[in-house]
């Protein structure tokens, strides 16, 4: 499959950072980065906050649905909050509390804190937003 030819769109919101580790001498200057086989997205630095909101939305292109997430197809008549999986913390994740995957107004969503690796402390909230075809709108 062509590089320039994506199956879909991704979009992955990085909300939030939660007890980051100090890197400054009393605080830090964090941003997230979000990384798939070579390409790389990257928040804005928020400086002197070790409780940063980011808030930011980044749209991925997916060329090989088994990289990231693979969905299955929905009925698009679930009920707003319904809960499709429950995903619990442990060795083969970095997940600090239990993630769902719930339907909200015809979209799917999962909301998740990772605990961050190769640092003291911290963790980051992530919200995947859905999964659009090429082509589709996204509102």
């Amino acid at each position: 499959m062509a590089e320039d030819n994506p199956i879909g769109i991704l979009r992955i919101t990085v909300k939030r950072g939660i007890g980051l580790a100090i890197r400054d001498m009393k605080t830090s200057d964090p941003y997230a980065v979000i990384k798939m086989g070579k390409q790389k997205w990257k928040t804005r630095v928020i400086e002197n906050d070790v409780y940063p909101e980011w808030n930011e939305e980044f749209s991925i292109p997916i060329h090989d649905p088994d990289v990231l997430i693979k969905l299955t197809q929905l009925r698009k008549n679930l009920p707003s909050g319904t809960i499709l999986k429950k995903i619990p913390p442990g060795r083969a994740n970095c997940l600090s509390e239990e993630s769902h995957i719930t339907w909200e107004n015809g979209k799917v969503i999962q909301r998740m804190f990772l605990r961050l690796q190769n640092v003291e402390c911290g963790e980051v909230e992530l919200e995947f937003n859905g999964f659009d075809e090429p082509g589709a709108s996204s509102t």
